[in-house]
């Protein structure tokens, strides 16, 4: 297949990027804005998706069979300080990719988030209806209703905890952790490597006001899931994710014993109220994706396994 995959040089998008490239072959093209990787093995233009015209003209230009929409405005503050631009960025842009898949015959696959859930339906399947707390979980939701109601040939891939390498911002894996911790509940095995591999401390942050428990998913491992969507031509809401939903706490403990980390190194605490983000986060975004993993036969991986993986990428620099 022929894959166009938006927001590929961020973390998610460039595991999917090299899934599908790499453990696939297939033929990947990726839109950039900002940033352009130097070095990349796949093909990469200019693209505002937030200008309808230009995205009709690039699709209709590389005429692929897939289109993997990750892109996203990745700024919280942002999101609330300007919402025009958090909608253009969203959902509109979401609609110029549907309008020009529908127009050249090509699948949508977008990818979303746990946060459409409002952190108290613990367990939520394919089915739940959602209810975001927070203008992310909106637009995500508001994105995926664009999906599900005018793509042609359209699916929703849901993701959540994500953990991983950001394929394309470095030639060094270890070093290609996108920020700190935060109220969320990605990068977070990478930040404890970072930190405890060089002896210094790390803070685990316990709070009412956060993310605390998910279901914790291996980005290579989603972006594996995605390629089953595509190739097995299904369409609808998936849960692509692990296998097993952890506290904070328990992931952080994980990743010690998976990477020979020091756990006395860890303490537990509050973040400080200057590293909230101000908006309510969804506290247990625990989600179930047993009908996922039935649709695409796929085994779920748990805990132990994703971060064996996630030690191997880290090390090797390779995917497995």
């Amino acid at each position: 297949m022929s894959v166009v995959v938006t927001g590929g040089t961020g973390f998610v998008g460039s595991n999917i990027v090299k899934v599908f490239a790499e453990a696939h072959g297939e033929t990947v093209v990726v839109p950039t804005n900002t940033y352009v990787p130097t070095g990349a093995e796949y093909t990469h233009a200019p693209l505002d998706l937030t200008d309808g015209p230009a995205v009709a003209r690039f699709m209709a230009q590389y005429e692929p069979s897939v289109i993997v929409h990750s892109a996203i405005l990745n700024d919280f503050t942002r999101l609330y300080a300007d919402r025009r631009a958090g909608w253009a960025h969203y959902v509109e842009a979401t609609r110029h990719v549907v309008a020009a898949a529908n127009t050249i015959g090509a699948k949508v696959i977008l990818v979303s988030t746990d946060w459409v859930f409002d952190g108290t339906q613990s367990g939520a399947d394919e089915t739940t209806p959602p209810n975001p707390v927070n203008l992310y979980g909106v637009m995500k939701l508001a994105s995926e209703l664009v999906v599900t109601e005018a793509a042609v040939d359209g699916a929703v891939a849901r993701v959540a905890g994500v953990n991983g390498v950001g394929w394309a911002r470095s030639a060094n894996p270890q070093s290609a952790t996108p920020r700190s911790q935060d109220p969320g509940f990605g990068y977070f095995a990478s930040w404890i490597v970072q930190a405890l591999s060089t002896g210094e401390p790390f803070r685990v942050w316990e709070s009412d006001d956060i993310n605390m428990i998910a279901t914790t998913t291996l980005a290579s491992d989603a972006a594996e899931m995605m390629w089953r969507i595509a190739d097995r031509k299904l369409h609808g809401i998936f849960h692509c994710v692990g296998g097993e939903a952890v506290s904070r706490r328990e992931l952080a403990l994980a990743t010690c014993a998976a990477f020979d980390l020091d756990p006395s190194l860890l303490e537990f605490g509050p973040p400080t109220s200057d590293l909230l983000l101000g908006a309510p986060v969804p506290y247990d975004t625990t989600l179930n994706a047993a009908m996922t993993a039935a649709a695409l036969d796929y085994e779920l991986p748990d805990l132990e396994t994703q971060l064996v993986r996630l030690r191997h990428q880290h090390q090797q620099g390779t995917l497995s």
